[in-house]
């Protein structure tokens, strides 16, 4: 039987794509090399940060609204905890992309928002020791995404509309063969009209002929204990934030979302060495920590406290560090959401919505041009 679409990749955009087409009556297949959620990819780490006022480029807003909405009716959905908010900080200096292209997304949009100097980012939130010169962007909206438990929800939701999925499953080869595409997977042939790609770190080895344009790159998560206690950490009180040093690493963080006994996550934007998802060094090193460390003295000292436990995860990032997203530039029945260069979990929600769209009718209604996969050929 030709299958009507197999999905390759099962992490957050797969498990969403998967889920979305199997409601829509599709006869649809969807394989992983793992059996998410796992710890192996792009996908974990218990938080991932979701915010409006989008510091990267005003083009994503339009997509931000419509996750929201969707993670929103997710969480009414399912009964479980998907989507927190706690407000977010985006801290620099003027000049900084954290600041000025915040500040960008929301005035074009219409986003609302409080721009706080140095005074007023001390006196609300007085965890953080920002420099005289400090600026920020406060966005009330901004909050939490708990990734592992919306993977979960996908997967599920798909298996109950009649999806087959299956985990633990190396993909071999792709190709196009006229109106269908042939997929090997552990030395069996599938046959389907369309295909959705969706792997994560292992794309450059899916697309090869999009292999230049994506570099994987080690990335390592922290957990730690505020040295002081955690009350001043609980989400309450505490936001999710972006810190945007003028000489130092780009940081990020998360308050206390398990309470008083579960630490508080900080890490590194785009610190990583150049990997691969086959030989990449899952072990957190002392100089790894260091690192981390070297950005809350000072800056958060509350914060530097004992290390309870890291992570390592893995970004997949283009040239200009946009998402691949969109049909394939030579094969019309396949379709993809690669490259989303460690800023792409919160999307989910409405790539599934987008990658469905391309399947089932040819276009979506969001914009995407931006995006387009054929952008660096």
């Amino acid at each position: 039987m030709t299958l009507d679409t197999i999905v390759l990749g099962l992490g957050a955009m797969g498990s969403a794509t998967v889920d979305e087409l199997a409601r829509r009556g599709q006869r649809v297949i969807g394989f992983d090399r793992h059996d998410p959620p796992h710890t192996l990819g792009s996908s974990h780490g218990r938080a991932r940060i979701i915010r409006m006022a989008y510091m990267e480029d005003p083009a994503y807003v339009p997509l931000l609204r419509r996750a929201y909405e969707r993670w929103t009716d997710l969480q009414s959905a399912s009964g479980r905890r998907l989507l927190q908010t706690t407000g977010g900080l985006m801290i620099g200096t003027s000049g900084s992309a954290a600041v000025e292209g915040s500040r960008a997304s929301a005035v074009e949009h219409g986003l609302p928002h409080e721009m706080l100097g140095a005074a007023d980012i001390r006196r609300r939130f007085p965890a953080f020791h920002v420099p005289e010169d400090s600026l920020a962007l406060y966005e009330e909206i901004a909050g939490v995404l708990f990734p592992e438990t919306c993977i979960e929800v996908y997967l599920t939701r798909a298996r109950e509309a009649g999806a087959d999925l299956r985990m633990n499953s190396t993909v071999e080869c792709w190709e196009v063969d006229g109106d269908t595409v042939r997929v090997v997977v552990n030395g069996t042939e599938f046959t389907a009209n369309q295909l959705v790609l969706t792997a994560g770190a292992w794309s450059p080895e899916l697309l090869p002929d999009h292999a230049p344009c994506m570099r994987v790159s080690r990335e390592v998560m922290h957990w730690f204990e505020p040295a002081g206690g955690a009350e001043a950490f609980l989400p309450d009180r505490f936001p999710v934030y972006i810190w945007e040093p003028p000489d130092g690493d780009v940081f990020y963080g998360f308050p206390a979302l398990d309470g008083l006994d579960g630490g508080v996550k900080v890490a590194i934007h785009h610190s990583g060495d150049h990997v691969t998802a086959a030989d990449i060094d899952r072990e957190v090193h002392p100089h790894d920590v260091e690192r981390m460390r070297a950005c809350l003295r000072g800056r958060m000292p509350a914060l530097d406290g004992d290390w309870i436990e890291g992570a390592v995860c893995m970004y997949t990032t283009t040239p200009d560090e946009n998402f691949l997203l969109g049909t394939h530039p030579a094969y019309p029945n396949v379709h993809m959401a690669a490259g989303l260069s460690g800023h792409g979990f919160k999307f989910a929600s409405v790539i599934g919505e987008i990658l469905a769209d391309l399947v089932t009718t040819g276009s979506t209604a969001m914009p995407i041009a931006p995006f387009a996969p054929g952008r660096f050929s």
